[in-house]
């Protein structure tokens, strides 16, 4: 079959082709166009984020670098807070200790693993100080640390001639913990007063152990004597004889219980008490004994309203012994004096408060106190002449006594002697002037 297109169609059908070819160029110019607008937009989109980034990076850098930095700062912080709590910490326990050493009576010294000394408290200073005995302390002290530092504790006593005379007793020991050793440690103590203290425990229990032995062994033999004797005479100038020695047991005794009381009333009662009742009082007492003696008493009046603050008891008893000792030691037809006085107050004095003092002075012509025993004759039992001391039938306890009642008030007695022409015993006391009610 044979087909024939006519001008008419042939110019629709051209026409169609015209038109299909446009629809498909705008077709596919759409589908272009859109992938071109796509890729515009998400490129449009991604320079803005870039350039928001960008704006962020220039405009906060430093704050995103703190950001980064501020938990390793926080930390930082933190780890120095706690190293400076923990340095306070250990300075303040340091100072501690270092003050609670420095308070006690020992001295100590602390080497490290070296030998070197770290440190050294205020008493192993005072004690390794410059003086000669000083050194032989320090020098010690340095040989027993050497010692020591092979683990082994050492100690070892010193005897310094001083003066003052010190003695001193050095131990040692090697300080570590279980891995290593730290150094040594030294811890020096003076002894001397607690030597002295035994010492005088030692004389006080032998010498009344004599006191006491002597009279109650011619209590005995004199009792024997009598019960072997037949003669009335002479069984009267034993009993005699027994009378005396009773008297000195009794004497001791009661020397012995007034010095225990006194040491024990380390704070008596106090109030005014009239210096002229004191003396009258003490005078009273020792009167016979110096009639027998044939010693004088010459009493000066005291200023009138003068005053004394303490126990009435204790005083008159110092004053009674000072005055007994003055007649015991005075030749016959010779003469102690007693006055009082108002002295001002030395800075040595305790008491701040007392205002004046009241010295009590006794003065005699007897046979004096040598130098030597100056500082030792307010000792129990300490004796200037041993023979004489028989003689007289004192206990030795009489200036003890003494010092214990100045002890007491805040006071102090004092001696000025000199051998062949008397001794002058002064006893100080807080005064006060005037009548109180």
């Amino acid at each position: 079959m044979t087909f024939s297109i006519t001008p008419a169609v042939a110019a629709t059908l051209a026409l169609s082709a015209t038109l299909v070819g446009v629809a498909i160029a705008l077709a596919v110019l759409a589908v272009v166009g859109a992938w071109i607008s796509g890729r515009h937009l998400a490129r449009a989109g991604l320079a803005k984020r870039l350039a928001v980034l960008a704006d962020r990076m220039s405009d906060s850098s430093e704050i995103g670098r703190r950001m980064r930095l501020e938990p390793t700062l926080s930390l930082l912080d933190r780890a120095a807070e706690r190293a400076a709590e923990t340095r306070s910490n250990v300075r303040a326990e340091a100072t501690r200790l270092a003050q609670a050493l420095d308070a006690m009576p020992q001295g100590v010294v602390i080497c490290d693993d070296s030998g070197r000394v770290t440190f050294r408290n205020a008493r192993a200073a005072a004690l390794m100080g410059g003086r000669h005995t000083d050194v032989i302390a320090a020098q010690a002290v340095e040989e027993l640390l050497a010692a020591s530092a092979a683990g082994t504790p050492a100690e070892r006593t010193l005897d310094l001639y001083g003066p003052p005379r010190q003695t001193l007793t050095v131990r040692t020991h090697a300080i570590g913990d279980e891995y290593r050793p730290l150094g040594v440690v030294a811890v020096l103590d003076d002894v001397s007063e607690r030597r002295r203290l035994d010492a005088v425990r030692r004389d006080f229990v032998a010498n009344v152990s004599h006191e006491l032995k002597t009279p109650v062994g011619a209590l005995g033999l004199l009792a024997e004597t009598i019960l072997a004797e037949g003669e009335p005479m002479v069984i009267r100038r034993l009993a005699r004889r027994i009378e005396d020695e009773a008297f000195r047991v009794s004497r001791i005794i009661d020397d012995l219980l007034d010095l225990s009381r006194i040491e024990a009333e380390e704070s008596p009662p106090r109030e005014p008490v009239p210096v002229a009742l004191v003396m009258a009082d003490a005078v009273e007492r020792a009167r016979a004994g110096a009639e027998a003696a044939g010693v004088s008493l010459a009493l000066a009046e005291p200023p009138e309203g003068l005053y004394v603050v303490g126990d009435r008891r204790q005083l008159v008893s110092a004053l009674y012994n000072l005055v007994e000792n003055a007649i015991k030691y005075s030749p016959r037809h010779s003469s102690v004096e007693i006055s009082a006085r108002v002295v001002p107050c030395s800075p040595e004095d305790r008491s701040a408060a007392a205002g004046d003092m009241v010295e009590l002075v006794v003065a005699d012509h007897g046979v004096g106190i040598p130098a030597r025993d100056l500082e030792r004759i307010f000792e129990r039992f300490y004796r200037v002449d041993q023979g004489r001391s028989r003689y007289t039938g004192g206990t030795g306890l009489g200036l003890a006594i003494v010092r214990h009642v100045a002890s007491n008030h805040q006071g102090r007695v004092t001696v000025e002697s000199r051998e062949g022409e008397g001794s002058t015993f002064r006893l100080q006391i807080p005064g006060r002037s005037g009548r109180t009610g």
